[in-house]
């Protein structure tokens, strides 16, 4: 499956990212932007093809933003500089690459608009502009094959907040449901930091009971219990210089909250049958699904300790409520593809529709076993067919989110006017439908970019208000 970009921006700073995309949005031309080169390779490598890659000299890591892979990649004519007008680097950067193209920051809306209607043919732009995928997003690239997308308001803006936070050296306290991305985003975190080249490590304390809990983060002397032959470091000892996560914090004991508080407080602490103290410099990021401020007010979770992980809070929102982003994590997991799987799955725009109105309250994790099973399978039929009922049956049963707002409805509206403004909004909304379908002889993608909504979401809308030509 190919997916084309007008641009491949690489760069690691965020407001850089933002003026890109600024500068095009309005011209429906598509960007992505990666952190570095090594990321480039790897958008690469699945498929997508850039037409120009746009490298932010200006970032305070530009010796490292191009490997000669990505040069072989890419002609070089397709290269370009993004630079500052008091700022040589970029010209010199361009000299060392053998580089043509240098634009400056203060002009880059009207330099790369003239660049890219100068070069590319125009039924090329007028095939992107009306791709399925014609939504801009950010890809990062992390550990272990994992990766973070941002492709809505919502997340661009949590994207900010963690490069933000990320080099600054506090604890972070990352809330969301189960699924949501807690440890993608504690990576991320981590990536960012200023000694990320230091260990990052997690460990889940729902998983483990107290007494193995407290061995495996702070590690025992010989003989500390039955077994214990020799003496093991503990995860605070193993991530010293870097970062440690604990994941799921509001499953922890008491006691082992107060341990963790002394930690926290002094950086130090001893061994299961230790006598000396350690001294660790550690960084702490928490996750947890649970409401802590109930989890406080039941005494289940101590006050002190929560003031003392949550000086900054990153929230993630569930995926029902970034449903924008759903055909394309669903493209990126399968052009990622499965172990044992030749060839990702070519998947039909309904399969994609009845994905975006599925709630998936198991969030990403539910997500990507779902592609994983279509990719080994290659059943759509039964996909959709498993999708449809999934959602049948959550319409059946309504979540406590859903009884929550239909109570809050009842209280604000009188009888009848919320059903009333529903109903307004929904015969609006055809309407609007109808006129951009006859203007565009039902050309949907046509259509699609003219009410200023991606592909997929006017598939969707059509399917929902049952629109036919």
């Amino acid at each position: 499956m190919t997916d084309i970009l007008q641009i491949l921006l690489i760069s690691n700073n965020q407001d850089v990212c933002n003026v890109v995309h600024t500068a095009l949005a309005c011209h429906d031309y598509r960007v992505m932007c990666v952190s570095s080169s090594r990321d480039a390779i790897q958008v690469l490598n699945r498929g997508v093809r850039a037409e120009y890659v746009l490298i932010d000299a200006t970032s305070q890591q530009n010796e490292q933003m191009v490997e000669p892979r990505l040069l072989q990649m890419v002609k070089r004519e397709r290269f370009c500089i993004l630079s500052d007008e008091d700022n040589d680097m970029g010209q010199s950067f361009a000299s060392e690459w053998s580089i043509t193209t240098v634009l400056t920051r203060s002009r880059i809306q009207q330099d790369l608009v003239n660049l890219l209607r100068r070069q590319l043919p125009t039924e090329m732009s007028d095939h992107c502009k009306h791709s399925a995928a014609s939504q801009d997003y950010h890809l990062e690239e992390l550990s272990n094959g994992r990766f973070f997308l941002a492709g809505t308001p919502v997340m661009m803006q949590l994207y900010r907040e963690i490069r933000v936070l990320a080099p600054i050296d506090i604890p972070v306290l990352i809330l969301g449901e189960s699924g949501v991305g807690k440890e993608i985003v504690a990576m991320l975190l981590h990536k960012y930091h200023t000694r990320s080249e230091n260990p990052f490590l997690n460990i889940n304390c729902a998983a483990l009971p107290t007494e193995l809990l407290e061995s495996e983060l702070f590690g025992y002397e010989a003989g500390a219990f039955t077994g214990a032959m020799k003496a093991k470091p503990g995860k605070f000892e193993l991530a010293n210089n870097g970062t440690l996560l604990l994941d799921e914090i509001g499953e922890m004991s008491p006691q082992m909250q107060a341990k963790l508080l002394h930690v926290m407080q002094d950086g130090s602490f001893c061994r299961l049958g230790g006598r000396s103290s350690t001294q660790v410099n550690v960084r702490v990021l928490a996750a947890t699904n649970i409401d802590m401020q109930t989890a406080i007010a039941e005494k289940r979770f101590r006050e002190d300790l929560y003031y003392r992980l949550n000086t900054l809070t990153l929230t993630i929102p569930p995926l029902r409520e970034r449903k924008e982003e759903i055909p394309l994590l669903i493209e990126e997991l399968n052009c990622r593809g499965v172990s044992g799987v030749d060839q990702p799955v070519v998947l039909s725009d309904r399969l994609i529709m009845a994905a975006m109105e599925y709630h998936w309250p198991g969030n990403l994790r539910e997500l990507r076993n779902f592609v994983i099973r279509t990719l080994i399978l290659r059943d759509q039929e039964s996909a959709y067919a498993y999708l449809r009922a999934k959602t049948q049956g959550q319409s059946a049963s309504p979540t406590a989110s859903s009884t929550a707002e239909l109570v809050e409805s009842k209280s604000t509206y009188p009888p009848g006017m919320k059903s009333a403004i529903s109903e307004v909004k929904n015969q609006t909304e055809i309407r609007m439908l109808q006129d951009a379908l006859s203007a565009s002889g039902w050309n949907r993608r046509k259509a699609a970019m003219n009410l200023n909504i991606s592909y997929r979401s006017l598939l969707y809308k059509i399917q929902q208000h049952g629109l036919s030509a």
